[in-house]
């Protein structure tokens, strides 16, 4: 923490009026808010207080590569373990950011990535003939949006990362997603330490139901490594996650944490990603009409049996109306903070020309959300769901936008960025883009109320990944009539 005196070179300093605490009131309660404020009155550049720490926010994505490509002073995996500790009690201490991604990596591209893609299918058929068994072709069900998108991609996604026999247990799979839902709900007040007494217990005991949920059996054991069958063919996503985690030493205590973890990174996004795209369909006719009409040309393609062949038919044939749909579903909705800590003193250069001493011990944040995705003078009328935003006149995906004449390289930016971005989004987008063809090719989706419209973020959730609703979106939906 700084406190020595401000040098002249240095951002514009925001105190705030609460010593020690600063702005982290502001901050925790609408990030998006406070920093939108903070950028009128300061420009692209500022240090704020946020509990005692001085946190340097810079929003402007011609220079986010300063930032991104400094790995001598700047290091991004010290808060991450911070959060870690915070929000999963995980500490682990021989961790090695490099050797993780890689191991990522390794699992999340190429042949390993197809075969997570087909299991991530085969689940999503299973759960969704499951639905479609329990109401008859006539009957309309209603359910929360929200709740629908998530519970399927959650159950599917844990079937296909951490998925046993055992786990192939309806009860068992139902408590899982309970519980799993039960801690996400508290996951932003445990990242900053502002549970109340009885959401302390509450986190608590979800925590350790999960740790034992999401346990093999050999690890329950306490058995390790011994255990674990180490033929890579028949070896699964976790048993594989278990192996890298023993090669770092990493003990059993902290391997079962770790897990939670790992489900929260892959399992927290994909639901709530899935419900503002289909929400933003419901809400726009004009929309949801230039997407199913992609998939009847899908469908045509294949001779019209585009559900035996899903799969198959969107790895080989482009779709830029849904593609364009799912990018700015993201970028209205995609609200990760970019964080890294000041290791030793340095001077950050801006695309503008100017120059800015940041000192040890302070942070810089980058907040992509606001700028590049929700800037006017990038995209027009950001506030607005614009389907073909991301489309050229042609109909090929749009790559080029500007600001003050500049092309940008950061034109939207919910996986982050070169290096760092987010190992596991092509996985990610496979799930969702599966799921949406599969509900709008078999379910007539229709809202209970034709005027209604998206609910508002709930604005806690500024700088976890993707935002949730305040509040869901009700729909009813019956098996379509095939003629």
């Amino acid at each position: 923490m700084s406190v020595s005196p401000r040098k002249k070179n240095e951002p514009p300093l925001v105190k705030g009026f609460i010593p020690w605490l600063g702005h982290a009131l502001e901050f925790g309660k609408d990030a998006a808010k406070f920093l939108t404020r903070m950028k009128q009155k300061h420009g692209d550049i500022f240090t704020v207080r946020v509990c005692g720490h001085y946190i340097t926010v810079l929003l402007d994505p011609n220079s986010y590569d300063a930032v991104l490509d400094d790995t001598a002073s700047l290091d991004f995996s010290r808060y991450a373990q911070v959060l870690k500790q915070r929000i999963f009690n995980l500490r682990l201490p021989n961790h090695n950011p490099d050797t993780e991604r890689a191991w990522m990596e390794q699992h999340f591209q190429g042949p390993s990535l197809a075969r997570l893609s087909s299991s991530m299918h085969l689940h999503l058929q299973t759960l969704l003939r499951e639905e479609e068994r329990s109401c008859s072709p006539a009957e309309w069900r209603q359910d929360g949006l929200f709740s629908l998108c998530y519970s399927l991609l959650f159950r599917a996604g844990y079937l296909t990362l951490f998925g046993t026999e055992k786990s192939n247990n309806v009860t068992e799979l139902a408590a899982v997603y309970k519980e799993f839902r039960k801690f996400d709900g508290l996951l932003t007040k445990l990242a900053r330490s502002t549970l109340k007494q009885e959401e302390k217990r509450t986190a608590s005991l979800s925590q350790e139901r999960l740790w034992e949920l999401l346990s093999p059996a050999w690890l329950c054991r306490g058995k390790g490594s011994e255990s674990i069958d180490h033929g890579s063919d028949s070896s699964s996503w976790q048993q594989s996650y278990l192996r890298h985690l023993q090669r770092e030493g990493v003990d059993t205590e902290m391997q079962r944490r770790a897990m939670l973890l790992q489900l929260w990174a892959t399992q927290g996004n994909a639901g709530p990603a899935a419900f503002w795209l289909l929400g933003f369909l419901l809400t726009n006719p004009e929309a949801m009409r230039a997407v199913k009409e992609e998939l009847r040309g899908l469908a045509l393609q294949e001779d019209g049996s585009l559900q035996h062949h899903l799969l198959d038919t969107l790895e080989h044939h482009s779709t830029p109306v849904f593609d364009s749909v799912l990018s700015e579903t993201l970028r209205l909705t995609a609200a990760a903070l970019i964080n890294r800590e000041v290791i030793q003193n340095t001077t950050l250069h801006l695309a503008s020309g100017q120059e800015y001493h940041l000192r040890q011990g302070d942070r810089v944040c980058l907040f992509p959300f606001l700028s590049p995705q929700m800037d006017p003078q990038i995209h027009h009328d950001p506030q607005t769901f614009q389907y073909d935003r991301f489309l050229n006149a042609d109909g090929t995906e749009k790559k080029k936008f500007y600001k003050d004449g500049e092309r940008l390289k950061y034109y939207t930016m919910p996986w982050g960025a070169d290096k760092n971005m987010c190992v596991g989004r092509h996985f990610a987008v496979s799930g969702i883009k599966q799921f949406a063809f599969m509900v709008l090719s078999r379910l007539d989706l229709e809202l209970c109320d034709p005027t209604a419209t998206v609910p508002p973020v709930n604005p806690s959730r500024y700088g976890f990944g993707m935002l949730q609703p305040d509040g869901d979106l009700e729909v009813h939906y019956r098996l379509k009539t095939l003629h």
